[in-house]
């Protein structure tokens, strides 16, 4: 069949324009890819539509670790483009009352989770500009309603997938809501007569560093000197687990193999390192809202 060239223009314009409306979709889950999980989400959000572009985060968050959910979108957020819908699924209450909430940050990201923490960074760090629950009665995949343990499938990856091919809009999604995201507490970076206060969110798993929530900007604010010694406290609750004195280096390079550092990480952010070693496994350190750290000279 040939198209006139004003009517496939058109058609192209049309495809094209189409096609324009639709944003990212990103995974997050703690099912890692042993089974179809991750493969059945991404299958719902194609059925809506063939044109989606799709990709993961990560699907081996630590099992029920909502602190990781939270650490994690908040890492890789910012590098998304506006518009972009997240889709995390770290889900220990699946079937209870908590809420399914589809959050809209002043970033102007979208993420579609159950309200039961994995919000709280994202809110903290991108501004919570509204915040939705998801009605199941419209945003919920089709035949669904006999399974009560994988929203993850029938309702996150289904209202995400309408969401960022722009079958919904954000207020369709469902009522406004009023309360606030649900927060993890934690520890968050302060300065004290010249001590730095913060958290010890995630471990860079590869090489078991020690990152922190202490920006470069606020670690300046104590002056510390490239090779000298400050005092590192670190604590899980109440308990003391180490306490040194350790060199702020630009690179591993600037000391011998084996020995501790502290270093600015790629988030520009402090963190602690053994020159090719695993800091955390030799000294009994993880990571999660109470996990601390201070720093001073």
């Amino acid at each position: 069949m040939k198209f006139a060239p004003p009517l496939l223009a058109c058609l192209l314009l049309t495809t094209l324009t189409a096609f324009a409306k639709q944003n990212a979709l990103v995974f997050q889950s703690d099912f890692g890819e042993k089974d179809g999980a991750v493969a059945s989400m991404r299958g719902v959000a194609y059925g809506v539509s063939a044109d989606l572009r799709m990709f993961d985060l990560t699907h081996e968050i630590p099992t029920f670790d909502i602190w990781a959910a939270a650490y994690r979108l908040n890492q890789v957020a910012e590098y998304w483009p506006a518009g972009t819908v997240f889709v995390s699924v770290v889900d220990p209450g699946v079937g209870t009352d908590r809420r399914s909430v589809v959050l809209k940050t002043k970033t102007g990201h979208y993420f579609v989770t159950p309200d039961n923490g994995t919000l709280t960074l994202v809110a903290d760090e991108l501004g919570v500009a509204e915040m939705r629950e998801i009605d199941e009665a419209v945003n919920r995949l089709k035949n669904s309603e006999k399974s009560y343990t994988f929203h993850g499938r029938d309702v996150y990856a289904y209202t995400g997938a309408r969401l960022a091919a722009g079958v919904i809009e954000f207020k369709e999604v469902g009522r406004k809501l009023t309360q606030k995201v649900r927060r993890l507490p934690y520890e968050k970076a302060r300065e004290d007569d010249g001590t730095i206060h913060g958290n010890i969110p995630i471990l860079d798993v590869h090489y078991g560093n020690i990152w922190t929530n202490v920006s470069r900007d606020l670690f300046l604010e104590i002056e510390p000197e490239v090779l000298a010694p400050l005092r590192v406290k670190i604590t899980q609750g109440d308990k003391a687990i180490y306490d040194e004195r350790v060199p702020f280096v630009n690179t591993f390079g600037q000391v011998k193999l084996g020995e501790p550092v502290i270093y600015i990480n790629d988030l520009l952010n402090v963190a602690l390192a053994i020159n090719q070693g695993d800091f955390a496994a030799k000294h009994g350190i993880s990571s999660g809202a109470d996990w601390n750290i201070t720093l001073s000279r």
